[in-house]
């Protein structure tokens, strides 16, 4: 039975998870394994909203908050040097990855 390796990206920054996946379909070209994705999965957005005035007296005006979430998943053949060369690669400060292992 095959074994997959599923890999999921998300950062508040799409530079971030971008460049991590050039990186990884790079590896993935060299190596010649299988490649499925980068697939856009729907981006989360985390509103707020809160009063511009502390103590409520005067204009009722409102500021709006927004942070997005975008996240992307890889399924790449489990090969050995693939995986390797998959951990090598510097992860930048704010984007969470995981490795999961799938059996196809």
């Amino acid at each position: 039975m095959a074994q997959r390796a599923r890999i999921k990206l998300a950062s508040t920054e799409i530079d971030k998870v971008n460049k991590i996946c050039t990186d990884i379909k790079d590896i993935a070209g060299k190596t010649g394994v299988d490649l499925r994705g980068p697939i856009p999965l729907p981006t989360k957005k985390l509103k707020v909203t809160t009063r511009k005035s502390p103590d409520g007296e005067g204009k009722a005006s409102w500021e709006r908050y927004e942070m997005r979430i975008h996240k992307r998943l890889i399924d790449i053949g489990a090969d050995e040097r693939t995986l390797r060369l998959v951990m090598r690669v510097p992860i930048p400060e704010g984007l969470n990855i995981e490795i999961e292992m799938v059996d196809v």
